[in-house]
Parts: C-alpha cells; sequence; structure tokens
C-alpha cells in the first residue's frame, strides 16, 4: 500500500471540488460525492457500535461489513469500478438467517432503542438506509452494479436483526403503542 497519505490536507478541495479515485475532479455536492459520504458516515456508525461491549460474534460480523463498506466506497470513487459481488449479498442473507431465527418473531413494531448498543445499531440502520437512497440517486445519472445496492438493503435489514439481538434477544425491544394507547 506504500505511504498513501504523507499529507492530510492539500488545499486542493477548498474550491468545492474533489478528487475521484480515477484522478478526476467533481464537485463536493455531486450524487457519488454524496453517495459517498452517505456509505462512509454509516461505516463510522458502525465503528460507534463497535466501540460498545457487544458478542464477539457480533463484533466479528460488524468488522467485516466494514471491510465490505470500504470496498464499496472504493467502487463508488472510481466510475465503472464494481467490486462488491452477490456473494457478499449472500452472505448477508446467511448471517439475516442465522441470528433472525433466534429471535421471537415480531407481533408488533418496535421503536429504535432498548440498550445503548441496540440504540446504536438502529441508527447504524437508518444511515444505511440514507446510504441506499443516496447510491440509488446516483444509480439515475450514472450506472451502479446492482450487488453495491442489494448489499445496502441487506444491510440493513441485519442491522434491525442485530438491534434486537443487542435487546437481549429482542426481550428488551421497544413495543410501538399506537395514538390513542399509550
Amino acid at each position: 500500500m506504500g505511504h498513501r497519505l504523507s499529507k492530510i490536507y492539500t488545499r486542493t478541495g477548498d474550491g468545492g471540488e474533489t478528487g475521484l479515485g480515477d484522478g478526476k475532479r467533481t464537485r463536493k455536492d455531486s450524487p457519488r460525492i454524496v453517495a459517498l459520504g452517505e456509505i462512509d458516515e454509516l461505516n463510522s456508525a458502525i465503528g460507534v457500535l463497535l466501540a460498545e461491549p457487544i458478542p464477539e460474534k457480533t463484533r466479528a460480523v460488524l468488522e467485516n461489513i466494514q471491510h465490505d463498506l470500504f470496498d464499496l466506497g472504493g467502487d463508488v470513487s472510481i466510475p465503472g469500478r464494481a467490486t462488491m459481488t452477490g456473494g457478499q449479498v449472500q452472505r448477508l442473507e446467511a448471517l439475516l438467517d442465522e441470528f433472525n431465527s433466534a429471535l421471537p418473531r415480531l407481533k408488533e413494531f418496535i421503536l429504535p432503542g432498548g440498550t445503548r448498543a441496540a440504540g446504536l445499531a438502529h441508527l447504524a440502520r437508518a444511515v444505511c438506509r440514507r446510504a441506499e437512497r443516496a447510491l440509488v440517486a446516483l444509480s439515475q445519472a450514472e450506472k451502479v452494479a446492482d450487488p453495491a445496492r442489494v448489499y445496502l438493503n441487506r444491510l440493513s435489514d441485519l442491522l434491525f436483526v442485530l438491534a434486537r439481538v443487542l435487546n437481549g434477544q429482542g426481550t428488551g425491544d421497544v413495543l410501538w403503542v399506537p395514538e390513542g394507547k399509550h
């Protein structure tokens, strides 16, 4: 990898543009950079969740996801690059099935919350949905490989399930009480 960041500030972005991974310049508010920023925020939200004491299996899953998100960010930063695969999506689906099978069935909607770790997983889920929307917006202007978009869709589902796991296998979920009943 070498010495990629020998100097942190370059002043090249002071005019509202930034460099893409292929060396081209684009506006910082372009759909590509917005999507890249949302993916970065998602990875950071997962990093905050990882600062909490959580089960080792959950930790390992989230750490692996952080690497996937860095790969996805690389794809977004280089127009035409597509390294995300259907295999990564299938891995998330297998994890979803595994974690969800141990949870009680939901009979009501739940509110984001419960334990601190579960609340952070719900926050990461909401950020994931925003990253997915940004990737969909980018796909209106430029080609985005399907596995990238599908990966974020499955990841938001997995973060929801992990929030329930972090709420004591669902026993600490905060149930929604409809208006007039609370």
